[in-house]
């Protein structure tokens, strides 16, 4: 019997998929850089138990999410997330009703 060589096509399909920084470093404190004392969301603390933050730009919505759970022990309902001008990754993280956001505030002395 003939041994069949790997093609091109083979080799590739071998290749592992790559991973973005992210993935490398799932670490919460990683994702999270810092929380946003601004009117806003102080308005929106206490309008609407959420929370604002700066995260990392590449930073998907279950990161964010999963990182805000482990952080601050705490079920997240929902999770918004916008891009500024200045190339910043900002999210709206809404906690649930039995967690306000003006306790974790506190802890985080935003408050």
């Amino acid at each position: 019997m003939e041994q069949k060589t790997k093609t091109a096509k083979d080799k590739t399909a071998e290749k592992k998929p790559a991973k973005n920084n992210i993935e490398q470093n799932k670490n919460s404190v990683n994702i999270i850089r810092y929380p946003l004392s601004t009117e806003k969301s102080l308005r929106l603390m206490e309008s609407e138990n959420k929370l604002m933050f700066v995260v990392d730009i590449k930073a998907t919505k279950k990161d964010i999410k999963h990182a805000a759970e482990t952080l601050f022990k705490a079920k997240v309902t929902n999770v918004n997330t916008f891009i500024t001008t200045n190339s910043e990754k900002r999210a709206y993280v809404q906690f649930s009703k039995e967690t306000p956001a003006l306790d974790i505030a506190t802890n985080l002395g935003l408050m």
